[in-house]
């Protein structure tokens, strides 16, 4: 797969995928890098492991229609040949018909365990404190198919882990990033090896 990764933050999953590139274990292609945040750490990781960066910000394009800003997307991942998404703390909402032209090829890692502690504002540092809140005793990770709703597209692996007593929102996520590493290069590899598929409107992995 071509895979072009979105990130507006430190980058530290998109790190975890270029390592899994590198060390053989992923035979897709990074090409590309889209952020709204073009000082953010995933850019300087871009630069380092000669990927290319293109900022694509709404705030950019104010005077656009949608339709307008969408076709900015699309005319880079043309150039770049680009057939798979991979959504790595973006912090911006893709562009409905982005989703409808690549359906079922973007995914996004959510850093709790959906359907709780997701939609608009539960993102970062915010999904954890909630989390610690709730008096909850496990949280965890959901890798998911990006639709036109915040985190309500269909679940494709979820994993969780133990919130402790004396846990709190900065621990928590130390324990969430470490499964972001590992399970979410995982899931791409079983999109390589054609092994997920959506059978009658549900998610089948073999």
């Amino acid at each position: 797969m071509n895979i072009c990764i979105f990130a507006s933050g430190s980058g530290t999953n998109f790190k975890a995928i270029i390592s899994s590139v590198k060390n053989g274990y992923l035979n897709s292609k990074i090409s590309l890098l889209i952020t709204n945040n073009p000082h953010c750490t995933a850019v300087e990781i871009a630069q380092k492991n000669g990927i290319a960066v293109i900022n694509i910000s709404r705030k950019l394009y104010p005077d656009l229609t949608d339709s307008e800003f969408y076709k900015k997307f699309l005319k880079v991942f043309e150039d770049y040949e680009i057939d798979f998404l991979v959504l790595a703390g973006y912090m911006q909402k893709i562009p409905d018909e982005l989703i409808s032209k690549f359906r079922n090829r973007i995914i996004n890692v959510h850093p709790a365990l959906l359907p709780s502690f997701g939609g608009k504002g539960m993102y970062g540092i915010n999904i954890h404190k909630a989390v610690i809140a709730s008096g909850a005793k496990v949280s965890g990770i959901t890798i998911h198919f990006v639709d036109e709703n915040y985190d309500e597209g269909k679940i494709i692996f979820q994993h969780c882990c133990e919130v402790s007593y004396d846990d709190d929102e900065f621990s928590l996520q130390e324990k969430i990033k470490e499964l972001e590493h590992k399970y979410y290069s995982m899931t791409i590899k079983k999109f390589e090896e054609g092994k997920i598929q959506i059978v009658n409107g549900k998610v089948k992995v073999i």
